[in-house]
């Protein structure tokens, strides 16, 4: 759906007035947005006047840009301000709407306006919506400067908007409001008489608006939508002033922002294994629950311990894979609630572990050399030799079996020979790990003598 929300060649010292005014009957958070750039809160540090795009903004210079942030931080806000300071034509596309054919006449409008001297702003919210085609189709008329693009998005740009649109415009992190400036926000909804909740006459202190910044974390539109609600049930009970208790009530649960597709999920999910690899159980526990009450599938928490296990444990504590694959099986024998016993044994298990990840790395190094060097031969004395023929032709001419040797050991080189005594193993001194260090220096010291 295309609308022209700022059709006008002058610009306008602001977007409060009557036709751009919501209805009274509207939702809190529609009423209460911010209408300038200087009304907005919490977005000093990228949109503040002190700063360059700040200072562009107001200057009516505004670059392509894509305003990256989570549900309720102002990406909206901030793109119907920025048509407040502008005297260009302001266009909105919803991506989840708009196909290719009405992105064509929107660009084909705006190179009309643009022959008369008239620059247009197309803001597109949720623009990583857009497939790759859609999204092709912007970037000619971005480059040629037909029209300034505004995209808004929840996820991250690099993942969800092609890297030539990217290439063209300014990437702008909005972070979740903060509670202090999400608090301040609810506060003038609940006293403002005309845009918010003031005729309702419920007053509420700073710690019942505090519990309810709280509980948005950082989405705006959240926490307006329950102050809404709850001041509204407490008028309705002739209640001059808003418990904790009304707020408690309203909000029983606390819905985690997450995104199990998104970026969100691969943050959690670092923030895990480097709490595991940093030996800290307690933030290694909260990570892993953070992802599981978000809705996370267990498995996938179980399944990075798994490879935890051997990459980052190794022969440090062999112990640990086992306890890994044991969690795993426990879980699915027993389901949630009583799998999260086992996984948190586990967890707790692998965060205290010692740690080693000399055999991560020899594989590594094994892979590199294998690639680069192709397919070696395997040495004549190290072959089978299961038919008459095959002896004849000196397969496995030379082999000395280590049984038969001290120790259970011989001198002998098993590597191709063009690898010579190339060492990919090095044992730490950590954990079990530090014994297998010992006997194997011994080892490769007999051998190279």
């Amino acid at each position: 759906m295309r609308m022209d929300l700022f059709d006008r060649t002058t610009p306008a010292a602001s977007v409060d007035s009557a036709a751009d005014a919501p209805r009274i009957d509207a939702p809190l958070a529609e009423r209460m947005r911010p209408r300038t750039l200087d009304e907005l809160a919490g977005h000093d540090a990228v949109l503040g006047p002190g700063t360059p795009l700040g200072r562009a903004l107001r200057a009516d210079r505004a670059p392509s840009m894509v305003l990256w942030g989570p549900p309720g931080c102002g990406k909206t806000t901030v793109a119907r301000c920025l048509a407040a300071h502008s005297r260009a034509r302001f266009v909105q596309l919803s991506a989840v709407l708009a196909g290719v054919a009405e992105l064509r006449e929107t660009i084909a409008r705006a190179a009309q306006e643009r022959t008369a001297g008239r620059r247009t702003v197309l803001f597109v919210d949720e623009i990583h919506r857009f497939n790759r085609a859609q999204q092709d189709a912007l970037l000619p008329h971005v480059e040629a400067g037909t029209v300034t693009l505004v995209g808004a998005t929840t996820e991250n740009p690099s993942f969800a908007v092609n890297a030539a649109v990217l290439s063209r415009a300014q990437v702008v992190r909005l972070e979740p409001l903060r509670a202090d400036a999400l608090a301040a926000l609810l506060r003038r909804a609940l006293e403002d008489p005309e845009r918010g909740l003031g005729g309702l006459s419920v007053e509420a202190t700073d710690d019942v608006l505090g519990a309810i910044a709280s509980w948005a974390d950082g989405d705006a539109r959240r926490g307006l939508t329950l102050l809404d609600h709850v001041v509204r049930e407490c008028a309705a009970a002739s209640k001059s002033s808003l418990a904790l208790a009304d707020v408690e009530t309203a909000t029983r649960s606390k819905s985690l922002r997450y995104d199990k597709a998104g970026e969100e999920h691969y943050n959690l999910a670092s923030a895990f294994i480097k709490s595991l690899r940093g030996s800290d159980p307690d933030a290694g526990l909260y990570w892993a629950l953070r992802m599981i009450e978000a809705g996370d599938d267990p498995r996938f928490v179980l399944r990075r311990m798994i490879i935890f296990a051997s990459e980052d444990i190794g022969l440090a504590d062999s112990r640990a894979l086992e306890i890994a694959v044991a969690a795993d099986r426990a879980f699915e024998r027993l389901g949630v609630p009583e799998g999260l016993i086992p996984l948190a044994h586990a967890v707790t298990y692998l965060a205290v572990a010692p740690k080693s990840k000399a055999a991560y790395r020899a594989l590594r190094a094994v892979q590199g050399v294998v690639q680069d060097r192709g397919a070696l031969a395997v040495p004549m004395r190290l072959r089978n030799a299961p038919t008459k023929a095959m002896k004849e032709w000196g397969y496995g001419d030379g082999y000395r079996d280590p049984h038969a040797g001290e120790d259970g050991f011989v001198d002998e080189r098993y590597l191709p020979d063009e690898l010579g005594d190339a060492v990919y193993y090095e044992p730490t001194t950590h954990g079990t790990e530090a014994r297998v260090r010992e006997h194997l220096t011994k080892l490769r010291g007999r051998a190279r003598r």
